[in-house]
């Protein structure tokens, strides 16, 4: 498996979504929110956000929700394209708002960084919170080591990758949006003993960060440590590996036939050093088995 570059000339690419027949991403420096087709032509802004957006999801209407990290808030993009708040969780969470996962009644699922990464703190735990369709926060699970990239399995669990944990936790999603029967989904290795994040990633054996689901239930994992994609199967057992020969952050499964996982590409994930150049990439990798 051999990755291609459908689109270049960003900063940082994070949360790519399939949806409508368009790879839609955010872009962190930028401060936009875009959408293409599976080539990459007819590149759309389909959003501003300036407080950087991230994670990307849709209410059951098709309205788009917005993650807008720095801020803390959760926007909704209306039918005439204006961004409302959706949701505010200032109060809420310890650090920048991160990746969303939304489910099919529009509960959103959202992490956060739990503490300020590019000012290089020590690490701290974070909380998990929902989003409900009228805009209510409610904490649903705590002491996440960095919750990060997530999805809805068919048989109603909630993945959630802890990219400074080693590991895949996994939540029964209950009839009202609560997380139970919290459990390990795949370990790769123990919580690093280290709080400095320059010490804690050498300890890492993968560091999940967006991931996506395929239809034999495996999950795709982009290692923000290690520079490759892995699909692994619950247990941990891992697959497949790509290694693109550049460091992803975040992969969508899609295209035509699902079988075209696209991954958001950058040299390293530095505050300082993305927002000065435009070089992430948006990748494409052909696979055997299509997005669920």
């Amino acid at each position: 498996m051999t990755a291609t570059t459908v689109l270049e000339g960003f900063s940082f690419l994070e949360a790519p979504r399939w949806r409508q027949s368009r790879i839609w991403f955010a872009d962190f420096y930028q401060y936009q929110v875009f959408s293409a087709r599976e080539d990459g032509s007819d590149l759309r802004v389909e959003a501003t956000v300036p407080q950087q957006p991230s994670g990307l999801g849709w209410l059951p209407d098709g309205r788009l929700l917005i993650v807008s990290m720095r801020d803390r808030r959760i926007l909704r993009r209306e039918p005439d394209g204006e961004l409302v708040t959706h949701a505010e969780l200032n109060g809420h969470a310890t650090g920048h708002l991160n990746d969303m996962v939304v489910d099919g009644r529009g509960r959103a699922y959202v992490g956060n960084f739990g503490f300020d990464l590019m000012g290089a703190a020590p690490l701290e735990t974070a909380a998990l919170h929902r989003v409900d369709p009228d805009g209510t926060v409610t904490e649903v699970a705590t002491d996440l080591w960095f919750p990060n990239g997530s999805v809805l399995t068919n048989d109603g669990a909630l993945l959630v990758g802890e990219t400074f944990g080693n590991r895949v936790t996994a939540f029964d999603v209950t009839g009202d949006g609560a997380l139970v029967n919290r459990r390990i989904w795949a370990e790769f290795g123990p919580v690093p003993t280290e709080r400095a994040v320059g010490k804690a990633l050498p300890q890492l054996e993968i560091a999940p960060d967006g991931c996506c689901l395929d239809a034999e239930g495996a999950l795709w994992i982009a290692d923000g440590a290690h520079a490759r994609l892995v699909r692994v199967t619950e247990g941990g057992k891992i697959t497949d590996e790509v290694r693109p020969g550049t460091p992803v952050f975040a992969c969508a499964l899609g295209g035509s036939d699902g079988k075209t996982l696209f991954a958001c590409a950058a040299p390293d994930f530095d505050e300082h050093a993305r927002s000065a150049a435009r070089e992430a990439r948006l990748l494409a990798i052909r696979v055997p088995v299509p997005g669920a």
